[in-house]
């Protein structure tokens, strides 16, 4: 099994009535220990296969209430983890535990085509606030995700073709460092910290407030193709020959997987193997209808909610399930497939194959393969043309026949990978050390280690994908 699920999160700390009463005379939000009132709703998030232990909980509600946490812990020796909405979740928090939800504030700039936003914000409010002004931010497939630390992993979303992560258009950020301070980062002030947390997620400071450039996106065409099981293999073929060849205001994923006979599905998924594309084209709709008509003519297509979308129900087109879940994935990124790779994917993962996981093939190049303008930490891999997730929903004591039958699925790709991973894809259990580090090149992860050890040499921060400081 991955060395994540082995690695010891530390042992709980105990903080006591005389601790908390401290703390709260400093904060205007919530501040909690466990067993009080309040304190398990306070730590639930979205994924629920890691679960957090802290010794006290600080619900902020703005910058000072962030800092005064971070002085806390520094001046105790704990570490520190934070959570918005709880969806990357990878290590378990043993020492005190930031919830940002309670800072919501956001602000467009309509004319610099900007949007300011806190670190407790999902992508639905801001997308909802640019919308009124025919602008759309790099969100992700998600819209309920929180937005700063989606950008600050890089954010492969429904634009990134077009205009590249959502990382590449930050233009400043509020910082709060691990010993308590709290900065303005902008490409001229603190320029190493600028380029280092755009990209590192959280590793070398929280923070609390981020400005994004806004794009002239006030609608797509796009939704899904649901096609039945005995076109999957036609389907993916076709996918996968003719996504590379699609203009850069076109992004799509391919997914498949066997559905639950579950209330609440669609008719035509309940209980079957379905392949799902995804697609969302910038252009015009007629111009989207002439590149999708070799995947229509595929296969049997079962379900069609293509239509021409107000970007604010883009997040229809993956339909993500927004409920809690404990889940188990694996990622990593593949150069073009051929006829070989194709069938061992089918044979791993497609109709008939008992597959314990589903399979995510996202379709990669156009501007995310170019260095940005401004460069940051975040890992370019050029020969990278598809970004591969599989994930599985597990119970504790499937975790390890879930592991050994993903691992199967990587090993058997692995003639066809190229390096790198997606930082925003690892969660959970596979987040080591190791497994972060595929998210760099190896000249970024060095200079990452050396930010890390000048700015966190205690590793305050290190309830994450974590990049750790340098040995003394």
């Amino acid at each position: 099994m991955n060395s994540a699920s082995h690695q010891s999160p530390g042992a709980p700390v105990a903080l006591g009535a005389p601790d908390a009463e401290e703390l709260r005379a400093h904060v205007a939000g919530p501040v909690l220990l466990p067993g009080e009132e309040g304190f398990d709703a306070e730590l639930a998030g979205f994924e629920l296969s890691v679960a957090h232990r802290p010794a006290l909980i600080v619900g902020a509600t703005g910058a000072a209430d962030v800092i005064a946490a971070v002085r806390f812990a520094a001046e105790r020796g704990l570490g520190v983890a934070v959570q918005a909405t709880g969806h990357g979740i990878s290590r378990p928090a043993t020492g005190v535990l930031i919830g940002t939800r309670r800072m919501t504030g956001v602000r467009v700039d309509p004319q610099a085509r900007t949007a300011r936003f806190e670190a407790g914000v999902r992508w639905e409010r801001v997308i909802h606030e640019a919308a009124v002004h025919g602008l759309a931010p790099l969100n992700g497939s998600a819209p309920f995700v929180g937005a700063v630390s989606y950008a600050l992993g890089g954010g492969l979303g429904l634009l990134s073709r077009k205009y590249g992560f959502a990382t590449d258009h930050i233009t400043s950020f509020d910082l709060v460092t691990a010993d308590g301070r709290l900065l303005e980062v902008t490409p001229e002030r603190h320029p190493d910290l600028f380029w280092g947390v755009r990209g590192s997620k959280g590793n070398l400071g929280i923070v609390t407030s981020l400005e994004v450039r806004l794009f002239p996106v006030s609608r797509v065409y796009g939704g899904g193709l649901f096609f039945d099981a005995e076109s999957t293999p036609a389907v993916l073929k076709t996918y996968l020959a003719w996504a590379p060849r699609m203009p850069e205001d076109l992004a799509s994923s391919v997914f498949f997987t066997e559905y639950p006979d579950a209330e609440g599905l669609p008719e035509p998924l309940r209980g079957k193997f379905v392949t799902h594309i995804r697609l969302a084209h910038l252009g015009e709709p007629e111009e989207a209808e002439r590149h999708f008509a070799e995947l229509r003519a595929a296969g049997t297509v079962v379900m069609d909610t293509v239509a021409s979308l107000p970007y604010t129900r883009a997040g229809e087109i993956h339909n993500d399930p927004p409920s809690p879940v404990a889940s188990y994935s694996k990622t990593f990124m593949l150069r073009e497939l051929d006829e070989k790779a194709v069938n061992l994917i089918l044979k791993l993962a497609g109709p008939g194959s008992n597959a314990v996981h589903g399979v995510e093939l996202r379709h990669l190049g156009g501007a995310m393969s170019r260095p940005p303008q401004v460069p940051s930490a975040v890992g370019h891999f050029p020969d990278a043309v598809f970004n591969a997730y599989i994930a599985s929903l597990i119970e504790p004591e499937t975790i390890e026949s879930v592991d050994r039958a993903q691992q199967g699925f990587v090993d058997a790709l692995r003639p066809w990978t190229t390096p790198g991973v997606c930082l925003n894809f690892l969660a959970g259990h596979n987040t080591s050390v190791e497994v972060a580090r595929g998210a760099f090149t190896a000249e970024n992860y060095a200079r990452l280690r050396e930010l890390k050890t000048r700015h966190d040499p205690g590793n305050v921060f290190r309830f994450n994908p974590n990049i750790p400081p340098l040995p003394a």
